[in-house]
């Protein structure tokens, strides 16, 4: 997946994947996954999806700041 935000492209092709979050099972409507993935450029950003009772009912890729990043590795 491809997305753009302030002028900067994040795509789950050309980054790296540093940490895969998956909550619950596959089939689960609530359940869902986050996956951390790393730009060439050094920005950070998750590719998320999940269930339609999930906070994430759709695909949908956030930025996510470096001093965000520790907390979210410490929390998944």
């Amino acid at each position: 997946m491809k997305k753009i935000i302030c002028k900067k492209e994040y795509d789950t092709e050309t980054a790296t994947l540093v940490k895969k979050y998956t909550f619950s099972h596959f089939g689960d409507p609530a359940g869902y996954e986050e996956t951390l993935f790393q730009t060439p450029g050094g920005l950070y950003f998750l590719y998320v999806c999940g269930g339609e009772e999930s906070p994430y009912p759709t695909e949908d890729i956030v930025r996510l700041a470096k001093a965000k990043v520790s907390d979210w590795m410490e929390t998944h």
